[in-house]
């Protein structure tokens, strides 16, 4: 006759399921769930201990969804094994989730747990030859209503390799701001401090969203864009809604917040009296140390203006680093032009020659050249001195198995203005002398 008994899960039991977790970690064996899982699952799910009197000797916890069942932790205290405990555990469990109609019940155990008797007791077959993967996914169930009030989103998670060329700005990009970022811990043991808000610079289309959208991706971490613009219509005026927004940040765990044209709300202050944004960047430029004592975020300011801005937001302190975005050099323009090119038809384009014509081409021009190229490559196979081809369909066809020629390339690049003149992009380079900071 037993003197244990099964019963459900109370509140109380917390620290009895603690005090078995840690005898589990004690004897090297690492649960597959985290202790937080567990304990969320005991108060959310379906979870049984085994008491002797009111001691917690053993528990079991599981989790359905749909028709799938999980066991995610099953423990007895070392003494207390070898009496069937876990066998009936495992049936207490499985009954509290019998009303879920579950077709499978499921268990992960480490490689190291040699307690298998309690399963097979149950029924369960030992599979072989299965290999467990897992992933954290880095945004919270809680934290996803905040996020969408903010108009904030996961990206995907190729946005990083899918930037193309550009390799010594991602190269800049990944060592100053996403190595320290994601490698916190390590960076503390060299004493470097991660990077918590930065400025990126350079003329129109080079590219400056799409890098503070790669590197959210970079780090999976949400993308929350701050749009000036829209904060402007809010009752408490510009001000108080820019402070309001970054409290409500304040509450997601990470976050790359990005603001692009900066200069709007942070051009030099001048005047008397003072103008009506200078309040703004007077509380912009009281946000950004607050911001800074927050771990797990960064902010990135993006700007085609840099000398517009005030002075004071630029200095030490606010600001790590000040990096340049320029225009793409001859590789960068060759993995563009590669990435634009119908992958049929890229072996028959003389890339070289479009990487020379588009010097001075902006990515954002380079695109536009491209999709322009392939309008007109379809078009002609279509369409026939002004009006549709006799057999349509089949020019489609044709066209698809031709697709875009060097000479649809050239004529697109000719066509092309492009978004940055010499006047420009040389101040751009006095600006990297001045003002840079990397």
């Amino acid at each position: 006759m037993t003197n244990w008994r099964i019963r459900d899960f109370h509140s109380a039991d917390l620290d009895g399921i603690l005090h078995l977790w840690e005898t589990l970690k004690a004897t090297n064996v690492e649960p597959v769930y985290a202790l937080s899982e567990v304990l969320a699952s005991c108060e959310k799910d379906h979870a049984v201990v085994a008491v002797l009197g009111e001691q917690v000797v053993g528990a079991a916890v599981g989790r359905a969804a749909h028709d799938q069942g999980w066991i995610v932790f099953l423990a007895t205290l070392p003494e207390y094994r070898g009496r069937g405990i876990g066998t009936s555990l495992l049936a207490a469990v499985e009954n509290r989730m019998a009303p879920h109609g579950l077709n499978k019940l499921s268990a992960l155990m480490p490689e190291s747990e040699t307690r298998v008797e309690a399963f097979l007791g149950r029924g369960f077959a030992l599979k072989k030859n299965l290999r467990y993967f897992e992933r954290t996914i880095p945004v919270q169930r809680q934290e996803l209503g905040a996020l969408g009030q903010l108009g904030g989103r996961v990206l995907a998670r190729d946005l990083w390799e899918n930037v193309a060329g550009m390799r010594k700005e991602k190269e800049l990009l990944e060592r100053r701001l996403v190595l320290p970022l994601a490698e916190a811990d390590l960076a503390d043991e060299f004493g470097v401090v991660p990077p918590r808000a930065v400025v990126l610079f350079g003329p129109p289309g080079t590219g400056k969203t799409t890098f503070a959208k790669a590197i959210a991706s970079r780090l999976e971490w949400p993308f929350v864009e701050v749009f000036p613009s829209r904060l402007a219509a809010d009752p408490q005026g510009l001000a108080g809604a820019l402070r309001e927004t970054f409290l409500e940040i304040a509450e997601l765990e990470h976050a790359v917040v990005f603001i692009d044209e900066v200069e709007e709300i942070a051009s030099q202050r001048a005047g008397d009296p003072p103008s009506p944004l200078q309040g703004v960047t007077n509380e912009l430029l009281k946000i950004i140390p607050a911001f800074r004592e927050q771990p797990g975020r960064l902010l990135v300011c993006a700007t085609n203006f840099i000398r517009a801005l005030d002075s004071a937001f630029l200095r030490h302190g606010r600001f790590d680093y000040v990096i340049p975005i320029g225009l793409p050099d001859r590789q960068a323009r060759h993995a563009m032009w590669e990435r634009f090119i119908p992958a049929p038809v890229v072996d028959d384009v003389d890339v070289e020659l479009l990487v020379e014509k588009t010097e001075g081409f902006s990515p954002a021009d380079i695109e536009y050249a491209a999709r322009s190229a392939s309008q007109r490559a379809l078009e002609k196979a279509v369409y026939d001195d002004g009006g549709l081809a006799t057999d349509a369909r089949s020019s489609v066809r044709e066209a698809v198995r031709k697709g875009p020629s060097t000479d649809d390339y050239l004529a697109a690049i000719a066509e092309t203005r492009t978004t940055v003149s010499p006047e420009v992009h040389q101040d751009f380079l006095e600006d990297i002398e001045v003002l840079g900071r990397v």
